[in-house]
């Protein structure tokens, strides 16, 4: 014998969840799948009416009806360390204002997992791709072309790259902030670089480094870079190596902070005092450049700001409202205390 299921057992649906709210099934519609495009007291209406019957979307109506999935996939390189999170956050949060779910990669800065994961968001179905910065190769790209997959790179800016980009330039970040280093005195100047290789950011910012030792007349020759993983110990030990040197560096530039807090550390095992003995700047602004002590001077990156933007961007190229062109945000120099004069120069440069 069958048993009888009430009404009240039933699986709610749309009609119920209007019915309750008192408006049209259209609006609920829009209240889930656009809730920008509707007032915020009727949103609120429809939302307590779907928390208050459990009412579950069908999703795979939903993605017939729109023929999209409503996901957006994100490769970044690591998960390691917090270099990525401010903005991925910013992004995930912009992603769900507009009612799209984030699917998450990490490469390990491996090109070929890179091009794995691509593939696999792909055949999931993910609607677009947010990708870091611009190195990869142009079958790739031409893979996203065929499959019709819009994307779009983030932590880097290049005005006429294979697809559009919502970042900064690295090269000219990194310049400004050696040129204040040199300001300050310092001659003897090494860096403490992320693995260039298949890396634009990282290789931008040691081009951009050099840029500032050319237009001060410095030997470029002379510069001593040590390429690394970005880890804290890493950038402890590359630190080590520096300082060993015959004529050690009154000044060591990071390629970000994360290696510049490693630094700070192989400064304290060595004895050696920052910034009064040797200067240490990072790039990126993560809250760890600000906790360390001393405080790091690094480049502070608009990673919040990065992120809002590269998904409205990136949103509008999958759902065709716009043409996407490439934005560049500004970052800027956060002066702190783990950079100082060189040591037995004026405290003040521009003023002997």
């Amino acid at each position: 014998m069958k048993a009888d299921i009430s009404k009240d057992d039933a699986t709610p649906t749309l009609d119920d969840v209007a019915r309750k709210a008192g408006v049209s099934t259209a609006t609920v519609s829009r209240c889930l799948n656009n809730p920008d495009r509707v007032v915020e007291a009727t949103r609120a209406r429809v939302m307590e009416a779907v928390k208050a019957l459990e009412y579950t979307p069908n999703f795979a109506a939903r993605v017939m009806a729109a023929k999209r999935t409503f996901t957006i996939g994100a490769i970044i390189p690591t998960m390691d360390n917090a270099i990525f999170a401010r903005g991925l956050q910013a992004f995930q949060e912009a992603l769900h204002a507009r009612g799209y779910t984030l699917l998450v990669s990490s490469s390990a800065y491996r090109p070929d997992v890179e091009e794995e994961q691509i593939r696999a968001l792909v055949a999931r179905g993910a609607d677009g791709l947010l990708l870091i910065g611009h190195d990869r190769d142009a079958p790739i790209y031409e893979y996203l072309e065929r499959q019709k997959v819009p994307a779009l790179a983030a932590w880097s800016f290049m005005e006429d790259g294979q697809i559009p980009s919502i970042g900064f330039d690295n090269r000219a970040a990194m310049s400004a902030l050696a040129k204040e280093v040199i300001r300050l005195g310092h001659r003897r100047i090494a860096m403490i670089s992320g693995i260039s290789q298949g890396n634009d950011r990282a290789r931008e910012r040691i081009e951009g480094l050099k840029d500032a030792l050319r237009e001060s007349a410095l030997d470029v020759d002379d510069l001593e870079i040590i390429e690394t993983t970005y880890e804290v110990e890493n950038g402890a030990e590359a630190f080590t190596q520096l300082m060993s040197r015959d004529v050690p560096p009154t000044a060591v530039l990071c390629g970000n902070d994360v290696l510049a807090v490693g630094a700070s550390l192989g400064a304290k095992r060595l004895g050696l005092r920052v910034p009064q003995d040797v200067s240490i700047t990072g790039f990126d602004d993560i809250e760890l450049a600000r906790i360390t002590s001393p405080a790091l001077t690094t480049v502070h990156v608009p990673h919040r700001e990065m992120g809002r933007k590269a998904a409205d961007a990136l949103i509008d190229m999958v759902e065709g409202k716009k043409k996407v062109v490439s934005a560049k945000l500004e970052t800027s120099i956060k002066k702190r205390h783990s950079l100082g004069p060189c040591p037995g120069t004026n405290d003040d440069p521009d003023h002997p």
